[in-house]
């Protein structure tokens, strides 16, 4: 048998394949290869075989193959499916070592063994619990996983549960839900006192939301469709890569977010629509349309470090560093804003003074920063974000006519919206956000978004008697490079 590919064989023997005895090779590269009915057959390991057991004399591989085949199409892109394949030792001595070389490779792939799992019942079409049973039990079972599972009850659950889990009985936190639980989780972990540990907890998210943005970027990353038997197989797989966390801070109060922050349209779109919530994920379209339509603009100001190469944008700057906070403008008798505890991560060591800022004035129809390159699963808000570069990329809309704007926010589903002569993208390393009332009703505020939740609301907002974690006012962001850890497909 040809070597030259799969490389020296870690293992060979001759066993019993559906009645017919045949050579079967595990090579140092991790290819299972034999033959079977004429044709040459092959798993690779790491890529396909989720686990095994012994039944008896038999060994079953349980694996997950590309239309079925199971014959090493390693570039192909075809449906996944479950599919067992069963071979038989002819000796007791050739089953225990097939065994054994079995599990130590698998075991070197450095998978995980143990895994917490949070469950959102009440997300999107709230067929999380569906999705967990149908996709996700499966093939955890499949990979000889241990796993607990925690269904949420209700909103900060799954923060509160992150800042008191004993992580040391984990090898990860897999999030069967939108990107809600995700950053809930993150913002749990790193308000503990452990935090510096507890924020390598490998993530995984699989998509089971509204939006599912952070599951849509790294599953597209690979070309690979955003369902959940992707994305589970990516945590199994246990691949893992660095994500950064920006940090957005008013005053003494913190949010940490892995995902965006919107304020003007997309933030409206975001936030209103969810009186659509039945309608599922099509709200976003049919409330985007009413609001292009009836179109607001945002009196304010920007502030931003450009990256290397976006210097140009903007005015020169040195308004940076002032007192921010002030009394809820949208709920007067609410006191202060409600704050997060003061333990844990304050944020990455910026000296925000003496750094090169730049800033651009209103008013604006949009402003929306994003940490990766799709905010939901048909929006492809940043094309050029990246999971770990320490920039924030910002997507600004200024002045546009409705109908630009029509033809602008269809082209968002492939990112060919920033080609729009109205549209600024650039990336950032922080940001100050200066948030103003309406244009053409200074009475009225705004509303601020991150990660999909309101971060403030301003005088006359939808839902505005409702609390919320800042003040809308100024505010300031900056990014920690690579702080936070995600199972990644690749």
């Amino acid at each position: 048998m040809d070597q030259t590919e799969g490389g020296e064989p870690v293992q060979s023997d001759r066993v019993l394949i559906n009645g017919t005895v045949t050579s079967l090779t595990l090579s140092a590269a991790g290819r299972l290869r034999w033959s079977e009915g004429g044709s040459h057959r092959c798993l690779v390991v790491e890529k396909e075989v989720l686990g095994f057991s012994t039944e008896g004399s038999r060994i079953k591989i349980r694996a997950v193959v590309e239309n079925g085949d199971g014959i090493c199409c390693i570039g192909s892109r075809g449906a996944l499916v479950r599919k067992n394949f069963v071979f038989e030792p002819l000796s007791e001595y050739s089953l225990r070592l097939w065994s054994q070389k079995l599990q130590e490779y698998i075991d070197a792939l450095g998978r995980p063994k143990r895994l917490f799992i949070l469950v959102n019942p009440f997300g999107g079409k709230k067929s999380a619990s569906k999705i967990f049973l149908d996709d996700v039990k499966p093939q955890l079972e499949d990979a000889n996983v241990d796993f607990t599972v925690q269904v949420t009850k209700y909103q900060l659950h799954a923060k509160e549960v992150a800042q008191t889990l004993d992580l040391s009985k984990y090898d990860g936190i897999v999030c069967v839900s939108g990107d809600g639980i995700l950053v809930e989780v993150v913002n749990g972990l790193l308000e503990r006192d452990d935090w510096d540990a507890a924020i390598r907890m490998p993530l995984g998210i699989v998509p089971a939301g509204t939006g599912n943005g952070m599951a849509k970027s790294l599953l597209d990353s690979i070309g690979d469709p955003c369902t959940a038997s992707n994305a589970i197989l990516a945590v199994i797989r246990g691949h893992k890569r660095s994500l950064d966390v920006a940090t957005i801070f008013q005053g003494e109060t913190r949010f940490f977010s892995v995902l965006m922050l919107a304020w003007g349209l997309v933030a409206d779109i975001d936030i209103e629509s969810e009186k659509y919530r039945w309608m599922g994920s099509a709200r976003i379209d049919f409330y985007a349309l009413q609001r292009i339509f009836r179109l607001r603009k945002y009196n304010g100001h920007i502030s931003f470090v450009p990256a290397p190469g976006f210097e140009s944008y903007g005015e020169p700057s040195s308004k940076i560093g002032e007192s921010m906070g002030k009394a809820n403008s949208c709920n007067p008798s609410q006191d202060e804003p409600i704050k997060v505890q003061k333990s844990g991560y304050h944020g990455p060591s910026v000296d925000l003074e003496n750094l090169s800022w730049r800033k651009i004035d209103g008013p604006f129809v949009s402003i929306w920063l994003h940490n990766v390159p799709w905010g939901g699963e048909d929006t492809m808000a940043a094309p050029n974000a990246k999971f770990s570069d320490g920039y924030l990329d910002l997507i600004i809309v200024r002045n546009c006519p409705k109908l630009s704007l029509l033809t602008l926010m269809a082209k968002m589903n492939n990112g060919n919206h920033i080609k729009s002569p109205h549209v600024l993208y650039l990336k950032v390393k922080a940001f100050v956000l200066e948030p103003g009332p309406l244009t053409e009703d200074p009475t009225k505020e705004g509303i601020i978004d991150a990660d999909g939740e309101v971060l403030a609301r301003g005088t006359g907002t939808y839902k505005c008697d409702q609390k919320a974690l800042m003040t809308y006012d100024k505010l300031q962001i900056t990014v920690d490079q690579g702080l936070a850890t995600l199972f990644t497909p690749i």
